[in-house]
Order: C-alpha cells, then sequence, then structure tokens
C-alpha cells in the first residue's frame, strides 16, 4: 500500500501555495506582454480573464472538495470518464505545468539582463538566454527542488513568508509609478501614438487573455487542488484558497496593468509607433530607473528572484502531486508514486520533474517562448473540469459534495464554452500545435493500456470519442476562423466566436453524457 501523504497544511498556507504560484514572473511580464497587443484595453483583458478563471476555478472547488487527493487537476477526468480521457486531461496539465518550472527560473535570469554591467546584460541576447545564463537557470531550478525535497512543512512554511513579500512588492510598484508618473491619456487611449482605447479592435483584447501571459499568470489556482491530499479540513481550506488565491492576485495584476499604462511616456509611445513596438526586457525596473526610483528598482531586481523562486517552488511542489496522481491513474510507473515515509514528500516525483525542468530550459531559451503555448496547453486543462464536475453530478448525486457550487448548471457550461473560446483567441497556428502535442503523446497511454482487455479498452474509447473529435474541430474552426484570429476568413469576426460557443455546447453535452461510473470513483472518494 502506497505511503500516504500527511495532511498538515492549513488554510492560510494552502492560500499562499495559490498566490505563491499566481503571483511569479507572470507580473514582471504580464503588463507589457498585454499592452503590446491589446494596447489600454489590456486592462479589460485582465478583466475577462479573472472572471474566466474564477468561474472556473469554482467549479474545480467543487471537485477539490469531493476528491481532496494529491494531484487531483490529474485525477478528476479519470474518475468521471475513465482512463483514456483522464490520461489526456492529465499530460495537457503536467506539460503546461512542469514547463513553468523552467519559465520562473529563467525570468529571474531575463530580468538581470538589465543590470548595469556587461556581463549581466550579455545573459540575454537577441530574445535568447546564453548558456551561462541557462546554467544560472539551472541552478535556481535546483533550489525549488532542494525547497520540496526535505519536506511538506518546509515547503509550506517558507511558501508563506515568500509569497508575502511577493504581494508588497508588486502592489508597491504600482503605486509608486503611478504617483511618480501618470499619464491618464495613456490608459484611455488619448495619448497620440495610443491607437485609441482598442488599438488591436476586440479581437486583440480577446488574443491578449488567451497569449500575453494572463492564463498563465492565473493558472497557479490549480495548486491548492493539486495538494488537496495534504490539506487540513479540506471541506473549507480548498475554496478558501482556490478563490482567495484568484481574487487577491487579479487586483494585484489589474494595478501594474494601470501603472504601467500610465507610467509609459507619451512621447516615447508616438516615437515607438504604438504600443506593439514598446518593448522592454526587465519592465518595471526599467522604467523606475526612469523615474530615478533607483530604491524600487534595486527591490525590483531582488524580487526578479523571489517571486518566480517563489512560484516556481511552488509549481515544483505541484507537479510532483500530479506525478503521484498519474501513477495511482496506472499511467505513470511504480517508482513515481513512492512518498518518503518519514519527510512526507514524493521524492522519486521530485526528481523526475527536475530532469524535465531541464530539458525544457535546453530547449526554450526565454520567458516568451512558452508563455503562450503554456496558456493554449493550461486551456485544453480546463476544458475537463467543468465536465468533470457536471458528469459526476449524474453518475454519482448521492456522492457528498462539501463544496456545492451554486448554479453549476449553468456555471459548468458557461466555463466549457469560455475555455474553447480562450483556445481559439489563442490564434491559429497555435492552437493545432498544442493540440499535435497531445495526441504525441497517446503511444505512452498505448503502452501503459497494452494489457487491458478489448472489453475495457472499448468502454474507453466510447467514454473519449467526444473528445478525441472535439480537438481537430477545434484546430478546424481556428483554421477557417476569421482573420482578426489568424484563420482563413472563411468566417466572419463575430460569428466566428458564436460558432465556437454552439459547437463547444454540443460538444459539452455529448461529454457530460459520455460520463461513466468508472471503478476509480468508489476507491478515490474512499481517500
Amino acid at each position: 500500500m502506497p505511503t500516504p501523504l500527511k495532511r498538515e497544511i492549513g488554510g492560510w498556507p494552502l492560500l499562499f501555495t495559490g498566490l505563491g504560484s499566481i503571483i511569479g514572473s507572470g507580473w514582471l511580464f504580464g503588463a507589457e506582454r498585454a499592452a503590446s497587443i491589446a494596447g489600454p484595453a489590456a486592462i479589460l483583458a485582465w478583466i475577462i480573464g479573472a472572471v474566466v478563471v474564477l468561474v472556473i476555478a469554482g467549479v474545480a472547488s467543487e471537485l477539490g472538495g469531493m476528491f481532496p487527493v494529491s494531484g487531483g487537476m490529474v485525477r478528476y477526468s479519470r474518475t468521471s470518464h475513465g482512463p483514456l480521457v483522464g490520461f489526456l486531461a492529465a499530460w495537457a496539465n503536467w506539460i503546461a505545468i512542469a514547463s513553468s518550472i523552467s519559465v520562473e527560473a529563467e525570468a529571474s535570469v531575463q530580468y538581470m539582463s538589465s543590470w548595469p554591467y556587461k556581463w549581466a546584460q550579455n545573459l540575454y541576447v537577441d530574445g535568447h538566454l546564453t548558456p551561462i545564463a541557462l546554467v544560472m537557470a539551472g541552478f535556481l531550478v535546483v533550489v525549488y527542488f532542494l525547497i520540496n525535497f526535505w519536506s511538506v512543512k518546509v515547503f509550506a512554511r517558507s511558501n508563506a513568508l515568500i509569497t508575502i513579500f511577493k504581494l508588497v512588492v508588486p502592489a508597491l510598484t504600482g503605486i509608486a509609478l503611478i504617483f511618480s508618473a501618470f499619464h491618464p491619456g495613456n490608459v484611455t487611449g488619448s495619448s497620440p501614438g495610443s491607437g485609441g482605447f482598442f488599438p488591436a479592435g476586440g479581437a486583440g483584447v480577446l488574443t491578449a487573455v488567451a497569449t500575453s501571459g494572463i492564463i498563465f499568470a492565473f493558472n497557479g489556482f490549480q495548486s491548492p487542488l493539486n495538494m488537496a491530499g495534504e490539506a487540513r479540513n479540506p471541506d473549507r481550506t480548498i475554496p478558501f484558497a482556490v478563490l482567495g488565491s484568484v481574487a487577491i492576485s487579479a487586483v494585484v495584476y489589474l494595478l501594474l496593468q494601470v501603472a504601467y499604462l500610465g507610467a509609459i511616456d507619451p512621447a516615447h509611445l508616438l516615437s515607438a509607433g504604438g504600443w506593439a513596438h514598446v518593448n522592454f526586457s526587465s519592465p518595471f525596473a526599467q522604467l523606475a530607473l526612469a523615474f530615478n526610483l533607483n530604491w524600487l528598482a534595486m527591490l525590483l531586481y531582488f524580487d526578479a528572484f523571489l517571486s518566480p523562486s517563489g512560484t516556481g517552488s511552488a509549481y515544483m511542489a505541484s507537479t510532483s502531486r500530479m506525478i503521484v496522481g498519474m501513477q495511482r491513474n496506472g499511467t505513470a510507473p511504480e517508482i513515481l508514486g513512492r512518498v518518503d515515509p518519514v519527510y512526507g514528500a514524493p521524492r522519486p516525483a521530485l526528481w523526475f520533474n527536475l530532469g524535465v525542468a531541464f530539458v525544457f530550459l535546453y530547449f526554450f531559451r526565454g520567458w516568451g517562448t512558452l508563455a503562450a503555448a503554456i496558456s493554449v496547453a493550461t486551456v485544453i486543462s480546463y476544458l475537463m473540469i467543468p465536465i468533470s464536475a457536471l458528469t459526476l453530478r449524474r453518475t454519482a448525486p448521492g456522492l457528498r459534495r462539501p463544496v456545492r457550487l451554486p448554479g453549476i448548471g449553468f456555471f459548468g457550461p458557461f466555463s466549457f464554452v469560455a475555455a474553447s473560446e480562450l483556445l481559439y483567441w489563442a490564434r491559429w497556428p497555435l492552437t493545432a500545435e498544442i493540440i499535435l502535442l497531445l495526441v504525441a503523446s497517446l503511444p505512452i497511454y498505448v503502452w501503459y493500456r497494452r494489457n487491458a482487455s478489448r472489453t475495457e479498452l472499448r468502454r474507453e474509447l466510447q467514454a473519449a470519442v467526444w473528445l478525441i473529435l472535439y480537438l481537430p474541430t477545434m484546430a478546424l474552426l481556428s483554421w477557417i476562423g476569421s482573420h482578426e484570429f489568424g484563420g482563413l476568413g472563411w468566417i466572419p469576426f463575430g460569428w466566428d466566436m458564436a460558432l465556437v460557443a454552439v459547437v463547444s455546447l454540443l460538444f459539452c453535452s455529448w461529454g457530460v453524457r459520455s460520463g461513466l461510473a468508472t471503478p476509480d470513483l468508489a476507491e478515490i472518494s474512499s481517500n
């Protein structure tokens, strides 16, 4: 029998785990990236992103309360639809979170490139980290690993202290910039060269939600769910941590977006040719130096290590629990599910994720390289949350639900449609590339299910047909959709999003009807 994880994390440490995952490199770069795509309307992009994630997080909280198990985000869909759907959802989720470990380390080193030293400026050249910078990023990944290696208590306590500091610095940055130099015309879109409030139109706002790092930034709400197996009183602590972390971080991100927009000199905006051409390697630190806020710049340089490091260590903890969950799903080697009986940490899974992080460091050498791809993989993992919750309302109506989301008949389909729209807004061909990455994982599933009976495989396939057809359908809609989202333009703008909504509602209904009363349901609910 596997060693159980210890329930030692209370509500506040769990909240800090969520905040520690959300307030990471996203705050250092997200405002600039969103503004470069949507201009002043990036404010709306953050609001839309926060609302969508809050709804999805609310639905996920019901599942987290029902099944307070380690690696919950990779286990819910298997419980509702069987091994094949569970594997695809777990793979998408794990890719999104595991790659984020490397991104956080890269963000810290990339911020160093604006230091006033020649050696530091050579760390990031032509949009890529240099070899020595990769070594430094690798060292940071090892630090994330060690924080988690010794015990869950060490992680929870260190993460709480780091997260408090991480909240103070972004808030202080936003306030300091607003009081130092604020140009209201930049925010309203009336400054020369701004292109108005919607310089890229409504499509720019929606694309910013999907690809600028907004969804990537909020994705940390999953960390409390993945660590629910170690939470005390999960009935109360899970929704408190999940919803609280999204709400608090949304306020911080909005403050930062307004501060960034208002801080840009209108003359620079005009000479650059608009928001799309305003670029910084270390946005807030460089703005602080421009306003002679040297104390703030130094604080930001320090926090550029601390914020991503806190998030990286939280993701290291979260992904190790995902691996444990995948092993207990039967789609990972037995050794990866082992938990140290003394320290309560899943050490083999930690070692595995350390190796994976090094691989991502080698192939993706810069923060911007991965942000959009991670966001799309994240959206695909979101799709199964409402489907699983709605299915379990049908297949297990009497199951105890400590967190029972009111109005799930509306919020469930709404969140599925919202996730589908996010997938579409990510633009062709990125949508198809991430979907292809999911399909490439199927040989792993086939290997682990090679001894299953024909009856079992047929049942698993029947429960997964809707998802197998949904993914290429979304890729097709992206390909033939409007020019505003990178498509061929066969479907006019506006009508394309309406069609995505209708198609996704049909697949949502199909997905819920395809759910099963799986054997895992009885096993996982007894933990």
